[in-house]
């Protein structure tokens, strides 16, 4: 039985359920990427045009094979899948449910956090992720809101969205979502070499916003003119120099002087002895050496690529309705308030700073929508109100309709 909606995303809906059976509460996920696909008024999920429909059946597959394996996990620090299924046209992970809040909440309270309860955080977090390694899967969102914290203090990788499996290397227009800061730059391109070091990166950019307070900066700006270790040495008072030169090493833009394993930069991060009780930087080089690249050719050979790049990004959410209508005259009106809901429940996912209002850097989720800004802005305000952007998903919704009609 739904309960209600816990969170959403380019690629899904989180629900909080209650299993009927055994009495306790559950996460149901659904798989459902908004920007390629629709649901129908009988609450079937379905690809937005035929031309998606390869993109859609790829993307459900690879959910598939997500659920499967990580129903294989027992990790107490990875998301547990305790069964999964298809219906409505598309599938369904069912998850254990668990109390606590996203690092992302702690962050807002705290935006600082003391080493010590950063070490309790890393040890956890990177034996699950070596596991997932294990297992032949790469996170690929690793951020703060995707490290859920329970009640007592341990953490959960969690949100291991289909469209960020990855097994042979393979890269699909689906798989184009990615997090600025948290990215690395391989993650930008559709040929871009990606493994344990990428999902390093990010886990590296999620301890940077703890020691700074700031969210690391996008790997692309960096090529221009990199604040990184800048960052890092101002917060060289509070944290001991081998914890922040790891945390360096982590967000090196060429993955090849990345560490290329957990086990590697564990190592680095969590080195104990005297070292563990330095508080000050030597220098600012010392504190991020791999950071400055030099002008090589390989350097030279990201220029092109950094000035093509568009950053996608798709935040979509759409409530299941889990049960059918119970009349086919009702079928209208309920799909119309059920479309004006989801709209909303997007509009509020994008509104990072809860100001009620989206600005063009927001509006950036939507990358088609983003396009338009200036259209959309009605008002001419230079900011998207809730009114503006239900009007122009309509629109847009719209012309999906009638392209697939075609």
């Amino acid at each position: 039985r739904i309960e209600q909606v816990l969170g959403a995303g380019g690629f899904g809906t989180t629900y909080l359920a209650r299993d009927t059976h055994l009495d306790k509460q559950v996460a149901i996920k659904e798989y459902f990427p908004c920007d390629i696909a629709m649901r129908a008024a009988e609450g079937t999920v379905q690809p937005a045009t035929s031309q998606q429909e390869d993109d859609y059946k790829w993307g459900l597959d690879r959910f598939l094979l997500e659920a499967r394996t990580l129903a294989k996990f027992s990790h107490p620090n990875i998301v547990r899948v305790v069964r999964y299924f298809e219906a409505n046209g598309t599938a369904y992970m069912v998850m254990d449910y668990e109390r606590g809040e996203p690092l992302k909440n702690l962050l807002i309270v705290n935006p600082r956090l003391p080493e010590a309860q950063l070490r309790r955080l890393a040890g956890p977090l990177l034996d699950g992720l070596r596991a997932v390694h294990a297992a032949g899967f790469l996170h690929r969102d690793i951020k703060p809101d995707n490290i859920f914290v329970r009640s007592d203090g341990t953490p959960v990788l969690i949100d291991f969205g289909s469209a960020r499996h990855a097994l042979g290397g393979e890269t699909r227009a689906l798989t184009a979502i990615l997090t600025p800061g948290y990215a690395p730059l391989e993650q930008y391109s559709s040929d871009g070499r990606q493994g344990a070091w990428t999902d390093l990166y990010a886990l590296g950019g999620v301890f940077y916003r703890c020691v700074t307070g700031t969210p690391p900066p996008d790997a692309v700006a960096r090529m221009r003119s990199d604040t990184l270790p800048d960052g890092l040495a101002k917060a060289a008072s509070a944290y001991s120099a081998h914890f922040l030169r790891a945390i360096a090493w982590a967000l090196t833009l060429d993955e090849k002087k990345r560490p290329h394993n957990v086990d590697a930069w564990r190592t680095a991060l969590l080195a104990a002895g005297a070292a563990s009780a330095e508080r000050t930087l030597r220098a600012a080089p010392t504190a991020a050496p791999p950071l400055r690249l030099a002008a090589t050719p390989q350097r030279r050979s990201w220029l092109p690529l950094a000035t093509a790049l568009v950053v996608v990004f798709v935040v979509g959410a759409l409530a299941l309705g889990m049960k059918q209508h119970a009349r086919q005259a009702d079928a209208a009106q309920h799909d119309t308030g059920r479309l004006q809901r989801d709209v909303m429940l997007q509009f509020r996912a994008a509104d990072t700073n809860r100001d009620g209002y989206l600005s063009a850097e927001e509006m950036h989720l939507f990358p088609f929508l983003a396009k338009e800004f200036e259209r959309i802005d009605v008002d001419g305000d230079g900011r998207i109100s809730p009114a503006e952007f239900q009007r122009a998903r309509s629109i847009q919704l719209e012309r999906r309709v009638a392209k697939r009609a075609e």
